[in-house]
């Protein structure tokens, strides 16, 4: 890379259950005032803008369009969306920066889950031959994936119970987090996963702004640079997977540059307790990296933009000088299917 990008403001929304009397342009406005602020740009100063939602969420098609009135589309803006997690949308805008043709880039997510049954929804992103026609839902998937591991040796129930209380311990001290502190473990949902084990259902937003060179350094006092970023995705089919390991989260942090020199924080999208255990290996994270402080999305879980949370919580650690380089991971379909990660590091103290 010839063209060094930073993220260099990020802002989230306080995630709840529901949000019934908010539409998602409501949900979404404070969050874009709130990341213009910390660099004081303009939306008429954002050479690129680039969202990540889902209709299916929704329930209606090109729902996008509307939270551009969030953003204000005129005078006319360079802008592009992603039927994906905003982790996605950011890939799009550093690719973007990294050509020229913008200097400053700002991505967005959000994500109402409360209004439907995101299990049931969730199934629409199986393969439609095999998978979709017997409606798996989501958790009954990662408790496949679960149990792989418990059979593997790799993990046990008390392990997971004890990632989930540690989760939502950390997330105490995150104010927009929606599980904060002890949380009962609860009844199996879908054995061997336990509520405990599990995301809250949410609705959310978050945003991040990227910048390029010096006009990084002009909007953050330590701009957090993205060393490396890359995106794997797995077979479509379960049956031709290994569900106890993650390839493409591996190959992914090998491209990102993630295995050159250790990292001391790591902010993994990993909905599931079980899903940690897989990252943790595949990403070769020891004891010494601290994962997930923000609470992870054990805490908080607004679909489409978790993955984008899990980078703006690493980035924003960097601002304000609690860790000087981060691995952050969003995830994608079922199972850990698509995984992408991205280094970030701060300017030497």
């Amino acid at each position: 890379m010839t063209r060094q990008i930073a993220v260099v403001a990020f802002a989230q929304s306080d995630h709840r259950r529901t949000t019934d009397e908010l539409s998602e342009v409501e949900m979404l406005m404070p969050v874009l005032h709130e990341v213009l602020a910390r660099t004081g740009l303009r939306t008429a100063d954002i050479g690129f803008t680039c969202s990540g939602s889902s209709d299916y969420l929704a329930g209606r098609a090109f729902s996008f369009t509307m939270t551009l009135d969030g953003v204000g589309a005129w005078p006319p803006i360079s802008e592009s969306h992603v039927e994906m997690d905003g982790a996605f949308a950011l890939y799009e805008a550093w690719s973007k920066l990294l050509t020229g043709d913008a200097d400053t880039a700002l991505v967005y997510a959000y994500g109402k889950s409360s209004p439907g049954s995101l299990r049931d929804v969730l199934t629409r992103q199986l393969d439609p031959y095999y998978l979709a026609p017997l409606w798996p839902d989501s958790v009954a998937l990662a408790a496949l994936q679960a149990q792989a591991l418990l059979d593997a040796g790799d993990t046990d129930e008390h392990a997971l119970a004890a990632i989930g209380a540690r989760s939502r311990a950390d997330a105490t001290a995150n104010p927009h987090a929606q599980l904060r502190g002890p949380v009962p473990q609860g009844d199996h949902l879908v054995r061997p996963l336990r509520t405990g084990d599990c995301p809250p259902i949410g609705d959310g937003a978050a945003a991040v702004i990227l910048a390029a060179g010096d006009r990084a350094r002009q909007l953050c006092a330590r701009p957090a640079w993205i060393r490396g970023l890359d995106h794997r995705i797995e077979p479509h089919s379960l049956g031709a997977r290994d569900l106890t390991d993650s390839p493409s989260a591996r190959l992914a942090a090998e491209r990102a540059g993630a295995f050159e020199r250790p990292v001391d924080t790591a902010e993994l999208h990993a909905p599931f307790s079980s899903q940690e255990v897989v990252l943790r290996k595949a990403l070769r994270l020891g004891e010494e990296v601290v994962v997930n402080p923000s609470g992870g999305a054990l805490a908080a879980n607004p679909v489409m933009a978790a993955g984008l949370i899990r980078i703006g919580e690493a980035a924003a650690r960097i601002h304000r000088g609690a860790c000087d380089r981060a691995l952050a991971h969003a995830t994608s379909g079922p199972c850990l299917q698509q995984n992408l990660v991205a280094v970030l590091e701060g300017d030497p103290r």
